[in-house]
């Protein structure tokens, strides 16, 4: 049963930080997606603002 509990915590720790890892990438590479988005809809109003300046 020794054996059991050493091998158990010998794995929590590269699990544990593993998965730290993915919340994390996976936060960043969300937010980034998020600004991807916000940019592409800013960009497009002031895209839509310059034809409409230049049409007149």
């Amino acid at each position: 049963m020794n054996i059991f509990w050493d091998v158990v915590g010998s794995l929590v720790p590269p699990v544990f930080i593993g998965l730290l890892f993915w919340f994390i990438m996976r936060a960043i590479l969300r937010a980034d997606s998020k600004e991807r988005e916000v940019y592409a809809q800013i960009e497009a109003e002031e895209r839509a603002k310059l034809e409409t300046k230049n049409s007149k």
